[in-house]
C-alpha cells in the first residue's frame, strides 16, 4: 500500500530544510558584507567593545531584540555572556529578508544551534521601540 501523505509529508519537510539551508547560505554573505569589521570572522567580537556572537546568551535568549538591533540599530547598555557592552550600533540598511538570513546565519554559527528558522515575516513584525 502507498502513502502519499508520508511522502508529501516528506518532500515539505526537505524543502523546509532547503529553505533553511539557503537562507543561512545569503546570510552568511551578508555577515561577510555587513557584519564581520565589528564582530569578526569567528563572531567573538573585540572584548568590551563588539559583543561576541559565538555561544552568545543575548543572541539566542532575546530573539526580537537580536532581530531589532540588526534591522534599526543598537544604542545603549547590553549584557552579553556576563560582560557589559556600552557601545552603539549603527543602523545597517538591511532589507527584512537579509536581516532574516544573517539572523539564520549567526543564530547556527560558532556554537549557535537554532532549530526554528527566522523568517521574513517575523522580522517585519519586529517595530522600533
Amino acid at each position: 500500500m502507498f502513502s502519499f501523505t508520508k511522502k508529501e509529508d516528506s518532500y515539505t519537510e526537505i524543502n523546509q530544510d532547503s529553505k533553511f539551508t539557503e537562507s543561512i547560505k545569503r546570510g552568511k554573505e551578508v555577515y561577510t558584507d555587513m557584519c564581520i569589521s565589528c564582530h569578526m570572522a569567528n563572531g567573538e567580537g573585540l572584548p568590551k567593545v563588539y559583543p561576541p556572537l559565538a555561544k552568545s546568551d543575548y543572541l539566542m535568549e532575546k530573539r526580537e531584540a537580536s532581530i531589532s538591533a540588526i534591522k534599526y540599530g543598537l544604542k545603549g547598555k547590553i549584557v552579553v555572556n556576563g560582560i557589559t557592552y556600552k557601545n552603539m550600533m549603527s543602523r545597517l540598511g538591511l532589507l527584512d529578508d537579509e536581516v532574516a538570513d544573517v539572523m539564520n546565519y549567526i543564530t547556527n554559527s560558532w556554537g549557535n544551534k537554532n532549530s526554528k528558522m527566522i523568517t521574513i515575516e517575523e522580522v517585519k513584525a519586529v517595530s522600533k521601540k
